[in-house]
């Protein structure tokens, strides 16, 4: 019986029969696709649909005509609208006018680098003016040929009726306005005054509705109307049409399932035999034809693909009488180039047996040979042994083999009077000078490695230049956060010295008063921010539910909350959360970013307070609205002494979020501010506290 198996499971003959069903079952496969393609559209949904109003080709060709409806309401309007310049899409006019200002920016000579963008633009807007002016005519040309395309394609339709009007534009091919004279035909859209009506109810139902209504999301639904009705007659054809690429769809369905079984129980035994001569067989067994490099082999059967399309499409008329013999010879060599590909897996020389692998293992094999000591010393030998080598081996062109040779020659001596130079002038104090050398040899990984160091050093550079402009910033934030209470407190008691009225002094007092607590404030912050920087404050890690601690501490800032008629909203989960920090020091930042809140947020707005588990780390988000203008960045706004507003009339002291982020680090934890138009957002990461067994 084994003997019996063995003559024919891997027999000639049997692996031809086999693989000529393969092929047949391909070809099938394809040719019912196609065929659904060309009448269909591919679409096999309709096979599954019991009613023309529920299927996809009514939508489809409703979808077609509102497109062209909406296009000509929201976009094109009128002729005149189109020439006045007024249908061109923003966005697509603010790409031209920058092609244009890159054009001027590279090829005029008025453009000045050391002036702004704006200042720039002027010159641009006077000196291209007829650019300008040619570029928006092109746009104009170009939405006036699709406006006439569109009004062409309406003219064409006879039915469905329809009728759409923006209250001063009327694109219709019917005499009714009126939505009752569309209600009375069998089936209807209407679209008017936020409505959207369809009749019957199978449209209703339909799934892929949606994709109509997507197109009317962008229109005025106060000035806007769309009727569509579809008469007797039309649902009629369009029934029998869709019946019968329903009854297509239907047939070559039940041939792709059967074609698709035939194929995979085919390809299967075929992918097990070839290149064995029995189930025992261990070794695989290669052909003439297996010699092909397996990434042309890939190559090939990618061109045959396209080859093939191309040929389905220009006969695509005449599909039943050329399918066939374009398809098989072309399904038999694909499928002979994919079972060399299994046998070459089998061999486990997939990758081995390609023609990049082979170029790239013969190339790095030499130069690997030649570069094996890293010694400059063999390389030279090598060069001063093979040259003459290859002069004796190329001596009738040696001319040639000498202007090769002189060129390389060249090129390292040009290269080392260019490390030469540089260093030079990087010597003398130009650290932003670069060394360019092409290529990949020493003096090229020596010119690299300099310029590594001259980007070291401008680093720190920069990095001294932004630490002097930080203290320099210091110093006058807090000379005048400081001066302004302390002057005021000096002016006052000048004040009280010589006011004689009673009533008076009690309010010189009172202001005294308030400029020495504000005073007090700023001098405590300023010492606190020194001690949160210096990190010299003793932490005290602990268990904290960190839930816990926000509820409570928002509860002890209520009448804050109230006052400013904030709408705190809180988003955790279920589950206990619990961080490892200092509680103290913990509250004292979110204590901090909750009066950057009080002293900033917009009256009246929400913020959100978002904690979410990460795994080994918690997020503590903080969200608000800024009741000013952030029209600085999130780096100035962490610097000491900065604030949200720069006119510095806030009572802040700009301290608060700097303080924040110090605290938070010392807590082994991540501070950092994002600003996005208005919306101001604080996030804190904080180790998550572990649980232990004891």
């Amino acid at each position: 019986m084994d003997i019996k198996l063995k003559k024919y499971s891997h027999s000639i003959i049997t692996k031809i029969v086999v693989f000529i069903i393969a092929i047949l079952c391909v070809t099938g496969i394809i040719k019912s696709f196609v065929e659904v393609e060309i009448v269909n559209d591919g679409d096999f949904s309709s096979v599954v649909d019991n009613d023309y109003l529920e299927s996809r080709a009514f939508i489809q060709e409703s979808e077609y005509l509102i497109d062209n409806l909406t296009n000509l309401i929201e976009v094109y309007k009128n002729e005149e609208y189109i020439k006045s310049g007024e249908s061109i899409d923003e966005s697509e006019w603010k790409n031209e006018e920058e092609n244009l200002f890159l054009n001027f920016q590279h090829q005029s000579r008025s453009y000045n680098p050391e002036l702004s963008r704006e200042e720039n633009d002027k010159t641009f807007k006077q000196e291209y003016a007829d650019e300008i002016s040619q570029a928006k005519d092109r746009m104009i040309k170009e939405d006036l040929k699709e406006f006439h395309l569109l009004m062409q394609k309406l003219e064409d339709y006879e039915a469905p009726l329809f009728y759409a009007s923006d209250g001063k534009n009327m694109f219709t091919n019917t005499t009714m306005t009126d939505k009752e004279q569309f209600e009375s035909y069998p089936s209807y859209m209407i679209f008017e005054d936020y409505k959207r009506e369809f009749f019957p109810n199978e449209v209703k139902q339909n799934e892929y509705l949606y994709r109509i209504i997507n197109h009317l999301e962008d229109l005025d639904p106060e000035n806007t109307v769309i009727y569509i009705a579809f008469t007797e007659e039309f649902l009629n054809s369009q029934v029998k049409e869709w019946e019968s690429n329903k009854a297509i769809a239907t047939k070559n369905l039940y041939n792709i399932a059967g074609f698709l079984l035939g194929f995979m129980l085919s390809f299967v035994y075929l992918v097990l035999v070839t290149g064995r001569k029995s189930f025992k067989d261990q070794e695989v067994h290669l052909h003439a034809s297996d010699k092909l490099y397996n990434d042309i082999n890939i190559v090939i059967f990618i061109l045959l693909i396209v080859v093939w399309g191309a040929w389905v499409d220009e006969v695509s008329n005449k599909i039943d009488l050329f399918f066939f013999p374009i398809t098989f010879p072309i399904a038999t060599v694909g499928l002979l180039l994919i079972l060399s590909l299994v046998k070459h897996y089998k061999n486990k020389t997939l990758i081995k047996h390609t023609l990049i692998f082979s170029v790239i293992y013969r190339l790095v094999k030499f130069v690997s040979g030649v570069y094996r000591s890293g010694s400059i010393g063999v390389k030279t030998v090598l060069i001063v042994i093979g040259y003459p080598i290859l002069v004796a081996l190329t001596f009738f062109m040696f001319p040639i083999t000498i202007g090769i040779a002189a060129w390389f020659a060249y090129k390292k001596i040009k290269s080392f009077k260019a490390l030469k130079d540089g260093v030079e002038i990087i010597k003398d104090g130009n650290i932003h000078h670069r060394i360019e050398v092409d290529g990949q040899g020493e003096f090229e990984a020596l010119a690299s490695n300099i310029n590594s160091i001259t980007d070291g050093l401008k680093k720190a550079v920069e990095s001294e230049l932004k630490s002097e402009r930080l203290k320099t910033e210091l110093i006058t934030n807090v000379s005048h956060d400081i001066r302004t209470p302390l002057t005021s407190i000096i002016t006052y008691v000048d004040l009280l010295k010589n006011e004689k009225d009673s009533s008076k002094t009690v309010d010189y007092i009172e202001v005294l008063d308030q400029k020495s607590k504000r005073l007090k404030i700023l001098t405590d912050d300023l010492f606190e921010a020194a001690k949160a920087s210096s990190g010299n404050i003793p932490v005290a890690f602990e268990k904290i539910d960190i839930v816990s601690l926000i509820t409570q501490g928002l509860g002890e800032v209520n009448d804050k909350i109230i006052s400013k008629a904030l709408d705190f909203k809180m988003n955790y989960p279920k589950d206990k959360i619990y961080v490892t920090a200092d509680g103290k020091l913990l509250w004292r930042s979110i204590e901090n970013l909750l009066s950057n809140i009080f002293n900033y947020a917009l009256e009246g707005s929400r913020v959100y307070i978002d904690i979410e588990d990460l795994g080994n780390e918690i997020l503590l988000t903080f969200k608000n609205i800024s009741a000013t203008e952030l029209n600085i960045s999130a780096d100035e706004i962490m610097e000491r002494f900065k604030r949200g507003d720069e006119s510095r009339t806030s009572q802040g002291s700009g301290l608060g979020l700097s303080i924040a982020g110090n605290l938070i680090e010392i807590q082994r934890g991540k501070f950092n501010i994002h600003v996005d138009g208005d919306l101001f957002k604080a996030r804190i990461y904080l180790p998550k506290h572990k649980f232990s067994n004891e």
